[in-house]
């Protein structure tokens, strides 16, 4: 098994690799080359097998064929800039998640012009390619209606994976990811970064700042979910999906103060003080267009898998980022 991660030197990048280590095979089969890349270099992980590890833009010219020239037999596609910052530089937004993942399809279809070659690739979408108006609960076959550039540009490439898997290009399987909460590490661009750092800052003793209504709510799933997803993509008999190639995620629908109630559960009355209300309009605005809850009924037939509440993604962080402990 050849497998190539695009985005490995991120977040779920780095767990995703970490899981294929430790479950040793994919699809039946051992892995035994894996091709990391990132705008910035991985650090190579310890592996019996083959691993290679660079840094490299995926959109500019020649980059995806280098890639894909081992033709390997699947492609995580995970690449991407954040909602924030997709947001604010237009022409960036669209060159590296939209550009870049046609360039990568395209790179695959050249791949196999002179030999049979049809990889799967997974590719983690978003949650926001809904947008307003939206019903309470959104099922398996509403409409996309995106009101962000990110939320657009992660369509287009909905609709650019099922085209090519039509044609035979690719064997392509979309994944809508929720917010992923609780992220470890330092805060990054993303307009749904607070989501993450109400808890996690207090739970290490740290303030945080809130800049939305306790009443906002969202659709979550914690890091080791999302990459439970990832794999079971990569496993999936993707018959079963026709042509609708890409599956909203299961997740968990919360509001920002039902999250609060979950840290003081857990963590005590001390936590939950840490976090300071402070309004931002910007981010409001952008949140306020975002879906708040799933039936997700498509995903839970496949096998997709998800917390059940607010309590269990704080514990999940607490055995995955803080040593099963919270500090004293």
């Amino acid at each position: 098994m050849n497998i190539v991660v695009i985005g490995a030197a991120g977040m779920l990048g780095r767990k995703l690799v970490a899981a294929m280590i430790d479950k040793g095979e994919l699809r039946g089969r051992r892995i035994e080359r894996m091709t990391l890349a990132d705008i910035v270099a991985p650090v190579a992980p310890r592996f019996d097998g083959e691993v290679e590890t660079v840094a490299v833009d995926l959109s500019e010219p020649g980059i995806a064929e280098t890639l894909v020239a081992s033709r390997p037999d699947v492609v995580f596609h995970l690449a991407a800039i954040v909602s924030g910052e997709a947001e604010a530089d237009f022409e960036k937004g669209y060159r590296v998640n939209l550009d870049g993942t046609r360039t990568l399809f395209e790179a695959i279809r050249k791949a196999g012009s002179d030999a049979p070659y049809c990889p799967r690739v997974v590719f983690t979408s978003s949650i926001v390619v809904f947008g307003e108006p939206l019903p309470d609960i959104i099922d398996d076959s509403h409409c996309l209606t995106p009101l962000t550039s990110y939320g657009t540009q992660k369509a287009m490439c909905e609709l650019l994976l099922a085209d090519y898997s039509r044609r035979g290009f690719l064997d392509g399987v979309g994944i809508r990811l929720p917010t992923i909460s609780i992220r470890p590490g330092k805060p990054n661009m993303a307009a749904s970064g607070f989501f993450s750092s109400i808890l996690r800052e207090p739970l290490v003793g740290q303030e945080a700042v809130l800049p939305v209504s306790e009443t906002v709510r969202h659709w979550f799933a914690s890091p080791r979910a999302a990459v439970g997803f990832m794999l079971r993509a990569a496993e999936l008999d993707t018959a079963r999906l026709g042509a609708r190639r890409t599956i909203t995620m299961p997740g968990l629908s919360a509001t920002v103060g039902e999250q609060i109630e979950a840290l003081r559960r857990v963590a005590g009355d001390g936590a939950a003080s840490l976090i300071r209300r402070e309004a931002n309009p910007t981010i409001a605005g952008i949140i306020a267009g975002w879906p708040q809850n799933f039936s997700a009924q498509r995903a839970a037939e496949l096998g997709f898998k998800a917390e059940q509440n607010f309590d269990e993604i704080i514990r999940v962080h607490i055995e995955d980022e803080l040593g099963n402990a919270l500090p004293r």
